[in-house]
């Protein structure tokens, strides 16, 4: 769900129910400037989100040295 600023200031207390079950995105002329989420988001769901994101052919030893190539 996306709203103006304006509207989160008009009813806080409507979105921060709202926010518990879904994401709330606060626009300001048009640009999102903030979003409100819940705490307790679902850990499956960002385990989800993330899988896919190593190709399975990369070993932990590679992936670990690529993570230090860039410090």
């Amino acid at each position: 769900m996306s709203i103006t600023a304006t509207e989160l200031k008009a009813n806080l207390g409507k979105y921060l129910l709202l926010a518990a079950t879904e994401d709330v995105f606060i626009t300001r002329n048009g640009k999102t400037i903030a979003k409100l989420t819940s705490p307790y988001q679902n850990k499956l769901d960002i385990v989800d989100s993330l899988y896919g994101s190593i190709p399975a052919d990369v070993t932990l030893e590679e992936a670990r040295e690529e993570r230090l190539d860039r410090i």
